[in-house]
């Protein structure tokens, strides 16, 4: 006999499953600030992968951290004063310069500043031991941003340069990611820093969390690299506060950073941005509520700006700013990056600078911690040589240095991967630099990497077989949904 009882339950569900989807798709469709192959690629999951693409779209499929902190991310930077700069960019700087700190200054409101000295730090260990000598030094404020801190060798000579700093009277101020560094948060290292008086504090620390999931993605991350000292000195570029050897990863170890320690104006500007993040994850307003202006150091020859994206920013900032960088080569161009998904955007730019007759050259790891990276990285391969990029693969541990240097005087460095969630979702900083001597060291760095690297060979990846291109290719299909 017809049981209506229980067919009428389940077309009851299957029409809110499919106006479930429906809605859904709407969303995705009409989000504002999404590029369009992210909207066909969430329509198409949705689509193809019933009730899955839903739950896949309830994962990663929003950029908001939540209205309540998005409320308090920009009352922080509304609330707190810029650093003083000059309204004119320096003179030194040719037209193409000034667009590129134009466009710098269109992201966080900080434009060129001159008289910095920019030093690139000769190794990972070597930057701990000049971090730790800073923080030895100081006489009033230490501010640390990292996405990862582990409890290891250079985590822990950290933590005892903090203890000791804290303990004359230094106020020292913590901010770590509260998934890059859950193993030191409950480590016995965190503890015993928040018992000698250092104000740590874990960043985005309930978008983990399955509650999140009603107002946007759980995987937005706090991937800033910053350290102020006293504000007078800071450090910038992609190191963590760990170990080379990379505990939690050694397969790939070691890992391989620049770090870039910096004196003059932009301290400030990277005060700043350690502020804002701090006043809106704390509601604590250091004294004052401003941001010293530091002046410029006399033997200075670096004309600089620091910016900052991230959910709060105007969406694509990171890209543009990539992208325009990449124009600006007339002559040479090298990119070192461990995460290489570039949007379309950035991958069209660097496949048209040879075209113009820039020497591209680009270097990636040849063994990369994520094997989606990994592959979505190298379904791009065949573009970039048919182009005539230079590409290369660094066999020699995890690549992790973000680096691109221009015809020997322009310098974008940072914390941004040339992937879709620097591009598109975490709270990244760089520095934008224009300066011979620095790009000279900057230069001499990718050069060690070269001279390591294997190039990777335009017959060789003509030959991959079909399987591997259908993987690789399938999966660039989705990564701008990751």
């Amino acid at each position: 006999m017809w049981n209506w009882g229980q067919s009428g339950a389940e077309f009851v569900l299957a029409l809110v499953v499919f106006l479930l989807h429906i809605a859904v798709i709407c969303r995705a469709i009409t989000k504002p600030d999404r590029a369009p192959a992210s909207r066909v690629a969430w329509v198409a999951c949705i689509m193809l992968v019933p009730v899955l693409g839903i739950l896949a779209y309830a994962l990663l499929g929003e950029t908001s951290i939540g209205r309540d902190r998005e409320r308090r991310f920009r009352a922080a930077e509304e609330g707190l004063a810029e650093p003083e700069q000059a309204a004119d960019a320096p003179a030194s700087l040719d037209p193409t310069e000034r667009s590129l700190f134009d466009l710098t200054r269109s992201i966080n409101g900080f434009g060129p500043t001159a008289g910095n000295r920019v030093v690139l730090t000769a190794g990972s260990d070597a930057a701990i031991e000049d971090l730790v000598a800073d923080i030895d030094r100081a006489r009033e404020t230490v501010h640390i941003s990292f996405y990862i801190w582990l409890d290891d060798g250079n985590g822990g000579r950290v933590v005892d340069a903090l203890v000791a700093a804290a303990a004359r009277g230094v106020t020292c101020r913590v901010l770590v990611d509260a998934l890059g560094s859950r193993a030191f948060i409950a480590s016995p290292q965190w503890e015993r820093m928040r018992d000698a008086g250092v104000h740590a504090v874990a960043a985005l620390d309930d978008i983990p969390r399955l509650g999140h999931l009603a107002i946007g993605r759980i995987d937005l991350r706090n991937h800033r690299k910053i350290v102020v000292v006293d504000d007078e000195i800071a450090y910038c570029g992609s190191q963590n506060c760990a170990d080379p050897a990379f505990r939690v990863k050694p397969r790939f170890a070691p890992w391989v950073d620049v770090f870039f320690r910096c004196e003059g104006p932009i301290v400030a500007q990277l005060q700043w941005l350690f502020l804002a993040s701090w006043i809106a994850e704390t509601d604590e307003a250091p004294p004052g509520d401003h941001v010293r202006s530091v002046d410029p150091v006399p033997d200075g020859t670096v004309v600089g700006a620091v910016f900052g994206t991230g959910p709060t920013q105007r969406p694509g900032a990171m890209s543009d700013e990539f992208v325009a960088t990449v124009f600006a080569s007339r002559r040479e161009l090298t990119i070192t990056t461990p995460y290489f998904v570039p949007d379309e955007p950035l991958l069209e730019a660097i496949c048209a600078a040879p075209r113009r007759g820039v020497r591209t050259v680009v270097v990636i790891p040849a063994h990369n911690d994520s094997w989606f990276v990994a592959n979505a990285a190298r379904s791009t391969y065949s573009d970039l040589l048919e182009a005539g990029v230079e590409l290369y693969e660094y066999p020699l541990g995890l690549l992790h240095s973000k680096t691109i240097t221009v015809d020997g005087r322009i310098e974008l460095v940072g914390s941004a991967n040339m992937d879709r969630r620097s591009l598109e979702l975490n709270e990244e900083n760089n520095l934008l630099a224009v300066d011979e001597g620095l790009a000279a060291a900057v230069r001499t760095r990718q050069q060690t990497y070269l001279d390591a690297s294997n190039r990777v060979d335009p017959a060789a990846v003509a030959a991959w077989s079909f399987p591997r291109r259908l993987v690789q290719n399938g999966i660039s299909m989705i990564a701008p949904l990751l």
